[in-house]
């Protein structure tokens, strides 16, 4: 979201900015406050969810280090749409949503970095959306670990991020479906040992991930 600005500017704005730490399952704010700040994640990992009238919760996002979350409502002083929650412990870095309204106005530049970090979030959840309705279970999974994999010195062996009850929930499918879709895995070299999983071969993981949906073996 910053990367782009001049070093004034990002002085400017970065200098009344508060450091926070959050231990895991901490929240970081609720659905339906008041969206007072946008947050930067330093280290960890969070969850971005909503509850349903029903109770049942809906994972919308889970945000790794350097992603942003709370930009738009932030920027337009409304109730934020989800709740956030730490699920590891993780620093943040908390900009009053004030403060960059009125760095906007003074910086235009500013509010183009911030529509682009919104951008950002809109096609994550173009792909999420594609996801669902175009790739089986397996091929989540197996795109989940790809993912994960990605960037990592040894990717043939990755610590899993959070528990198996989040990662279903995160890929939309059921904890059984997990379970099933970890065991069609065996037979494209992942293995699940503990809160670890070994890769074989990373590009024949990926191959399965972009495989067309109509191949019945994938479901």
């Amino acid at each position: 979201m910053l990367s782009q600005l001049p070093a004034p500017v990002l002085e400017n704005l970065m200098a009344n900015s508060v450091q926070r730490s959050f231990s895991s399952g901490e929240t970081i704010f609720l659905q339906g406050e008041p969206a007072y700040a946008i947050f930067l994640i330093v280290e960890g990992w969070v969850k971005l969810y909503r509850i349903s009238t029903s109770g049942a919760e809906a994972v919308v996002a889970i945000l790794k280090r350097n992603r942003s979350f709370g930009e738009a409502v932030a920027l337009r002083d409304q109730p934020y749409p989800v709740s956030a929650e730490a699920i590891s412990d993780c620093t943040l870095i908390q900009i009053d949503g004030k403060r960059i309204r009125r760095q906007i106005i003074e910086n235009p530049e500013l509010g183009l970095n911030l529509l682009a970090a919104t951008q950002v979030h809109l096609h994550a959840l173009i792909e999420q959306v594609e996801q669902l309705k175009a790739r089986s279970g397996v091929q989540r999974l197996a795109e989940f670990l790809v993912d994960l994999a990605e960037g990592q010195p040894n990717h043939n062996r990755l610590p899993l991020p959070y528990n198996k009850t989040l990662i279903a929930g995160h890929l939309g499918i059921q904890p059984e479906s997990l379970s099933r879709a970890f065991a069609k895995l065996r037979d494209h070299g992942v293995r699940i040992e503990g809160n670890h999983a070994t890769i074989d071969d990373l590009e024949l993981l990926r191959d399965l991930a972009n495989q067309d949906k109509g191949q019945p073996w994938v479901r």
